[in-house]
């Protein structure tokens, strides 16, 4: 596959359980690269990540691979490396014994090497000889992150991966997964912790009661909210001043005092408010000490589209 091309296809996919619709007429590609998956508890993301791996069937529609079908298809699932939500351990088993486990079930050539190569990647080759039920939560994800990648999957598929991790584990896992990523792999991640995901994933697909709300870079999301105005946060030397000053122009919609002498402005307009400002400030003679977004950012889109 080249990198202009979609390595998965999710057309007019839907999935239903009795009554239950958890997944509506789903549709979206995926490209190489870092994507995120992004809703509420019970927005079908899991159910959609289960499809898309062949792990669950669809109720109508079509998913693909690489152009092929994904379900019940074992020569793809060689290609495709699937951590769950679910933590799934042998806790009597060490780190290294757990990987060569998973080497061995993937029929790698040389699971010692593969094993050894993996473990040396998630940055814990000196615990690899330690009982994984002695492992911290972050320890145990990083052992499992190991075990996903042994068989040196082109696709990665990760669901909440960062449960449990510390600071540094997660910024080690974060450089793991943008090295993958520079080297062609397709990574899917489902997360809850919004920051990671804006940090990582050059496209995010925000999935709300079963639907696609939005996919895309998130400020393109944002941008296209046109309905939504942005709050820009103001701090000048006289803030009352500023304030009965701009409220006047057509680029704001409203402005609210904060409590430290600050201003929150609700521009629809933003870019006529970039120009107007400096101008008002000069014309009413207080200088302007700070001008700042509040919501340009994954969480603000993720918010907005959540609340409706």
């Amino acid at each position: 596959m080249t990198a202009d091309r979609p390595v998965i296809r999710v057309d007019g996919v839907s999935r239903w359980f009795g009554n239950v619709v958890a997944v509506s007429d789903v549709t979206f590609d995926v490209m190489p690269g870092i994507t995120g998956i992004l809703g509420p508890n019970g927005a079908g993301k899991t159910t959609l990540l289960r499809m898309m791996t062949g792990l669950a069937e669809v109720s109508s529609g079509r998913i693909t691979m690489f152009g092929e079908p994904v379900r019940r298809n074992p020569e793809l699932y060689r290609r495709v490396g699937v951590m769950s939500e679910h933590e799934a351990i042998y806790p009597y088993l060490t780190g290294r014994e757990f990987v060569l486990a998973m080497a061995r079930l993937r029929g790698v050539p040389d699971p010692n090497d593969a094993t050894d190569r993996a473990i040396e990647l998630v940055d814990l080759v000196k615990a690899s000889s330690l009982r994984m039920g002695t492992y911290s939560r972050g320890m145990r994800q990083r052992m499992r992150l190991a075990a996903t990648l042994v068989h040196d999957p082109e696709v990665l598929v990760l669901d909440e991966p960062l449960n449990g991790a510390d600071p540094r584990q997660r910024y080690h896992f974060q450089a793991l997964l943008r090295q993958l990523a520079a080297r062609g792999r397709t990574i899917l991640i489902s997360s809850h912790i919004l920051e990671e995901v804006e940090e990582l994933a050059s496209t995010v697909m925000l999935v709300i009661n079963g639907k696609l709300a939005a996919s895309g870079e998130f400020r393109a999301i944002r941008a296209a909210l046109d309905h939504r105005p942005y709050h820009v946060r103001v701090v000048a030397d006289d803030p009352r001043r500023l304030a009965a000053a701009i409220v006047q122009l057509e680029s704001i919609d409203a402005v609210e005092m904060e409590g430290d002498g600050g201003l929150v402005v609700l521009s629809t307009h933003v870019r006529e408010l970039q120009i107007e400002l400096p101008r008002v400030a000069a014309r009413v003679g207080t200088r302007l000490r700070r001008v700042e977004p509040l919501d340009d950012s994954l969480e603000s889109v993720f918010g907005y589209l959540v609340e409706g």
